[in-house]
């Protein structure tokens, strides 16, 4: 990769998890939705989820549609469901 270039290495599954964490905390409407719990969340699930590291726009797009079928869905909703649980039983913010 040129010196110039604007793309750097990303985790697609990063940029996917963020995408999905409002839709899946909407069927727990018993846990937090602050900014502190969100994040808690999104890495606990991060750390469940193989990583899809990629350095191209193109490869970003390329590994955005494998990881959307449904195998991948399924996945990472298991991994935000146990986060959300982990979440809502020790939160560190004030609310719980």
């Amino acid at each position: 990769m040129s010196e110039g270039s604007n793309f750097l290495v990303r985790n697609t599954m990063e940029i996917l998890v963020w995408q999905m964490v409002d839709d899946v905390m909407r069927k727990f409407p018993e846990v937090c939705s602050c900014e502190g719990c969100r994040s808690d969340i999104v890495a606990l699930a991060l750390n469940q989820l193989p990583p899809k590291y990629v350095a191209t726009e193109i490869g970003e797009v390329y590994s955005k549609s494998n990881i959307l079928e449904s195998q991948y869905r399924a996945d990472i909703i298991g991994a935000m469901t146990k986060a959300i649980v982990k979440v809502t039983e020790s939160p560190r913010c004030k609310r719980g």
